[in-house]
């Protein structure tokens, strides 16, 4: 057990949850059943797990997020490619969640089956509220109020505030940074303990689960992972295509073939930062972009860029509502966009971060935490494909910088190369 990884484990307490939850399925009602393995043993697995996932989210937000922002200092050097690097990346972003909100909207991954009798969180949502009202509660009257409460939008905000403005101070606050910077190594270590009891935390919630509902909760889980498999073809092939024909002047064929290797190497990895340095090699040998520019762009993307994280994001808030049996509003979807185009750029480096990311979306439009156990279940396989879609943007993202700045010109076999060198 010791030789096997984090994932293999989480997937064998998913098997060994549904397994347990079925065989216990007939004897639901039975006295013995109810109060000492289901709401007993099951329930404190569970629901310790997830109340040591919401001790963790809010430090993990800030620490993650303003030592993020104030490591992109090159943006005051780089200029222009730093704000079309950003733009590009959280741009995409918010497309990844729209786009994920919608399809999961028409598929309806959890629709025909209700968990809210086995929900030991209250269930409320808010009233629509007028976009502006958004938009002005994502600035914190009270920060230390913000972080108090777990407004993570608000907490985002402050976050990305305090990175920019120790990244324009410098030198002056190296202590102060280099602090945070300490804080943030605690915290990561912090998620890196919690998730090694997240194997507990699914059987206890997956059997639960099971337990109590039977062979119901195994279509929507299938429906699930199809939906999101599907918003990540489309994403790659309808956002990213587009960009890279109208924009790079790229033929998808030629990319998709010399990008393969990378391709590869994100599957079997489910790591961007793994992946890191396959994609910079082929981006500069393959595809002719120079160092200065892949340099800046395929590392920040590697921390910032997200989209197949936001887009299981977004169909698991849908897939976890509709389980629930909870109506979002519109101003819900709006909410769940911001927090998750925001929340992405806190989202790189840890095993199983992305899924905490979701327990900070789940929070802001008040879904309960418990039905994360049946993404956490799946999440290995989601996670392939996802990190292929996060590492074909950061290499978009590098192309398009690369040819607006001048730095490629097409040649006869599709391929590129170095023009000149602006940044070097």
């Amino acid at each position: 057990m010791k030789k096997l990884s984090l994932t293999n484990k989480i997937f064998m307490a998913l098997i060994l949850g549904v397994v347990s939850g079925l065989l216990l399925y007939p004897f639901k009602e039975n006295i013995m059943v109810k109060k000492y393995v289901i709401d007993f043993f099951f329930n404190f697995l569970g629901t310790g797990f997830t109340r040591a996932i919401r001790m963790i989210v809010v430090p993990l937000v800030f620490c993650s997020l303003t030592v993020g922002a104030a490591g992109v200092e090159d943006i005051k050097k780089l200029g222009r490619v730093g704000v079309k690097t950003l733009s590009f990346y959280l741009g995409t972003t918010a497309v990844a969640i729209t786009l994920a909100l919608g399809v999961g909207s028409l598929i309806n991954p959890g629709k025909g089956v209700v968990l809210s009798t086995i929900a030991s969180t209250n269930v409320s949502v808010s009233e629509t509220k007028p976009f502006v009202d958004i938009l002005l509660g994502m600035i914190p009257i009270n920060p230390i109020e913000a972080l108090a409460k777990g407004d993570m939008l608000q907490i985002i905000v402050f976050s990305i505030l305090c990175g920019v403005a120790m990244a324009l101070l410098g030198d002056k606050v190296s202590t102060v940074r280099k602090g945070m910077e300490e804080l943030n190594s605690l915290v990561l270590k912090m998620v890196e303990i919690v998730m090694h009891l997240a194997p507990f935390g699914v059987y206890g919630l997956i059997g639960k689960t099971f337990a109590t509902l039977g062979y119901a909760a195994m279509l929507p889980l299938l429906k699930y992972f199809i939906g999101v498999v599907v918003v990540l073809l489309l994403h790659y092939l309808i956002t990213y295509q587009s960009l890279l024909i109208l924009i790079a002047k790229y033929n998808p064929l030629t990319f998709l073939k010399k990008f393969s290797g990378p391709m590869i190497v994100a599957f079997s990895t489910s790591s961007s930062s793994a992946t890191l340095p396959a994609s910079m090699e082929t981006l500069q040998d393959e595809f002719g972009v120079s160092k200065s520019i892949s340099s800046f762009t395929l590392p920040l993307g590697s921390t910032i860029n997200m989209d197949g994280t936001a887009i299981m994001q977004g169909v698991a808030t849908i897939f976890i509502a509709q389980i629930y049996g909870v109506s979002l509003t519109m101003g819900d979807f709006v909410t769940v966009i911001i927090t998750a185009t925001l929340a992405s750029i806190g989202t790189a480096g840890v095993p199983g971060v992305g899924v905490i990311m979701l327990g900070m979306v789940l929070q802001q439009v008040g879904l309960p935490l418990e039905g994360m156990a049946l993404v956490m279940g799946i999440d290995r396989f989601v996670d392939m494909f996802r990190t292929v879609v996060n590492i074909t943007g950061d290499a978009v993202c590098t192309l398009i910088v690369a040819k607006t700045e001048g730095e490629l010109v097409k040649e006869e076999d599709g391929a590129t190369s170095v023009k000149n060198n602006k940044l070097a």
